[in-house]
């Protein structure tokens, strides 16, 4: 959420190039934008080339003339740094400040995600540019956010990084012994004698013989993910305080990607004043795996409300297929964003560009360069009950009482394993459990092995692969206190530097859970083992845990094979709570059930009920609560209130009892 006193709607806009036309054309999309409402442009993405021609120059000629028409139009401002794409003398001069890819290549100038994150030229020029723009634009007032280069991504392995590399370690574990230790370096004979003997893992070391996803030593891996990304944050950081310098009250964030991989956005949420990210669907997106990503976003700053940084009017240019929104899919998804906790709708791209690989990609005015296209008209649409709306849901958050963990460090150490499945996917396997909850209406947040978990009657970690050290405790004391907690197979393996915890997995968490368990059967794709949980039969899939009862009681057990009859889902009495496992993956329909039933116990209650195909959330802030209601469906929907209220967008009050009627891809906001 951009908290700011200059702000009173949700924001309506997204990134403007105007630098990339002739300035007869700024005119006329002044005048588009007025009749499309947008009250906000993102300006100064990609013009670092234009604003600092050589390392002694700086012009602001050509952007000063954009801020005040911008200004004078009324429309707020987006700040950027312009820093995600450094200019062709920059390469051509210094060269430490390309990237060397994962196979020892050096990169030459060009595309994106190019500059090394520990280049002192990428870093110098970066900072000064950032600190020129507050210096000069401070006095802005329709400036409300600060955008810090844009969509970090990616890694390098250049001698600037290995250099770095070797200090990060150094301080994080101070000795060369206890580096060999935590990276169990006696292994293969591979003990470091000094900090010097220290490279990144890539092709050209330990990341050769495998299949670019598991590696010959995870902790080694581990630790250089958490470095890239830490060094990337570090860029962030010192553009950051360049601009706070200069501009204090001004709220900072940059664009993240939702489940990106490379970046642990948990830690980089620490750091951002708010959240942004940009929502990119597949064309063969099912709207909970939209969601999912609302979700986890919101949930880096504890359920606050994020900015819609980016998504697209009508296509995206980079996939497979660039299939259209259908009508009325804009709006659709844009209010999905706001139910699950935006508090801006914002687009890339306000014009769309006429050359290279994003000229095709959707825009608020297209090439024909008028309002009379039916994404214009969408786009005008929305425009208007976003006016309409006003600051009614600004702040606005979400009541769960059932969270999610989620883990950048235990993502990063599952899948790098060497073992015991390519299959592991723990993307996917936290996709299943939300999907299961979000198609049944229910309220989630997704959390941290940091944050605290008292609010919520049931609280979900699949594939706890890692559990760090400490975040046992909390799980203890949270089921103990009366929690009731869900973990699956694969959980349980290592501590925090993936050295595996011995004694029997599940590890640090078997007492919880009141189990052991002997050995994992890893399925090949294809095949599967089955169970019957409450007179209904389900595939166990993917992996299979062997496990011996420790206290906890079998619900189920396997089907066939030698381990028919050995529990496959348990639950154990810990204190005042429950601690539930799941040994294996199933399918749709069983998250469904098993979690239905779980919540139903436990009283935790949908939002609303609603037909298949509705989607149904709720926000609230001290105004009211807000019962956002999507039809997602091929058809006309009929949604029973049980509370009544009045619809936001279309102004019509409803008793409880009444009818309320989604057309296809319809929308409906009731402030009961």
């Amino acid at each position: 959420m951009i908290e700011s006193s200059k702000v009173n709607k949700i924001l309506y806009g997204g990134d403007y190039n105007p630098e990339q036309w002739p300035e007869e054309i700024w005119e006329e999309d002044m005048r588009l934008f007025k009749l499309a409402h947008i009250d906000i442009v993102t300006l100064n993405v990609f013009s670092w080339a234009a604003l600092q021609p050589d390392e002694d120059t700086y012009d602001f000629a050509r952007l000063d003339k954009i801020m005040k028409m911008v200004k004078d139009n009324g429309l707020k401002v987006c700040m950027a740094t312009s820093t995600a794409a450094h200019p062709a003398w920059m390469a051509r001069k210094y060269p430490d400040i390309l990237r060397v890819e994962h196979n020892g290549m050096k990169r030459k100038f060009g595309a994106r995600h190019n500059s090394c994150p520990n280049s002192p030229t990428y870093r110098k020029y970066s900072v000064a540019l950032a600190g020129k723009l507050a210096e000069r634009y401070k006095d802005y007032d329709n400036i409300v956010a600060w955008h810090i280069s844009n969509e970090y991504g990616g890694e390098c392995y250049c001698e600037n990084c290995e250099k770095a590399f070797r200090g990060w370690l150094k301080k994080k574990y101070g000795t060369i012994d206890e580096l060999n230790r935590v990276w169990n370096m006696s292994f293969w004979g591979h003990t470091l004698y000094d900090f010097d003997d220290v490279v990144l893992p890539n092709m050209l070391s330990e990341e050769f013989a495998w299949d670019g996803i598991r590696t010959n030593f995870q902790g080694i891996s581990l630790d250089y993910n958490r470095f890239n990304s830490d060094s990337m944050l570090e860029c962030f950081q010192m553009e950051y305080e360049a601009v706070k310098k200069y501009t204090p009250d001004i709220p900072v964030t940059t664009n993240l990607m939702g489940s990106y991989k490379p970046l642990d956005y948990q830690k980089w949420g620490k750091y951002m004043d708010f959240i942004s990210w940009d929502n990119y669907p597949g064309y063969d997106s099912y709207p909970a795996q939209v969601a999912m990503q609302h979700d986890l976003m919101r949930g880096l700053k504890q359920g606050k409300p994020f900015a819609l940084m980016e998504q697209t009017p009508s296509v995206s240019n980079w996939h497979i297929y660039c299939k259209l929104k259908r009508p009325g899919v804009m709006r659709l998804w844009s209010y999905q964003a706001v139910a699950h906790g935006a508090d801006t709708v914002m687009f890339f791209q306000m014009r769309r560009s006429i050359g290279a690989c994003e000229k095709y990609h959707g825009a608020v005015i297209d090439h024909v360069g008028n309002e009379n296209t039916r994404v214009f008209r969408e786009i005008t649409q929305l425009g208007k009950e976003l006016d309409q709306i006003g600051s009614e849901i600004l702040g606005a958050k979400e009541d769960a009482k059932v969270a999610i963990v989620f883990d950048w460090d235990n993502w990063w150490a599952a899948e790098f394993s060497a073992g015991p499945s390519r299959l592991i996917n723990y993307c996917q396997e936290v996709g299943r459990y939300h999907r299961a909850l979000s198609e049944q209406n229910i309220s989630l947040d997704f959390v941290s092995v940091d944050d605290d978990l008292s609010s919520y009657k049931l609280v979900i970690a699949p594939l706890l692969y890692m559990c760090k050290d400490g975040f046992d405790e909390k799980i203890r004391s949270y089921v103990k206190n009366g929690g009731s907690f869900v973990t699956t197979y694969f959980s349980g393996y290592v501590e925090d530097h993936d050295l595996v915890i011995t004694g029997g997995y599940p590890g640090r968490l078997k007492d919880i859970l009141g189990i052991w368990v002997e050995e994992s059967d890893a399925l090949p794709e294809g095949e599967a083992n089955s169970f019957t949980y409450k007179e209904k039969t389900y595939p166990a899939q993917v992996l299979c845990d062997l496990l011996h009862l420790q206290g906890a009681e079998a619900l189920s057990n396997y089907e066939s094979d030698f381990y028919e009859g050995m529990p496959v889902l348990t639950c154990n009495r810990f204190g005042e709570g429950k601690a539930y496992y799941v040994a294996t993956a199933s399918d749709e329909e069983f998250y469904k059930d098993f979690l239905g039933g779980l919540c139903k116990e436990l009283e935790i209650m949908p939002v609303a009920d609603v037909p298949e195909g509705v989607e149904a959330c709720e926000r609230i802030n001290e105004k009211g609560s807000y019962l956002f209601l999507l039809n997602h469906s091929a058809k006309e929907q009929r949604v029973l209130l049980e509370k009544a209220g009045c619809d936001l967008i279309s102004g019509q009050s409803y008793q409880a009892g009444d009818s309320l009627v989604l057309s296809k891809a319809g929308v409906a906001i009731v402030k009961k």
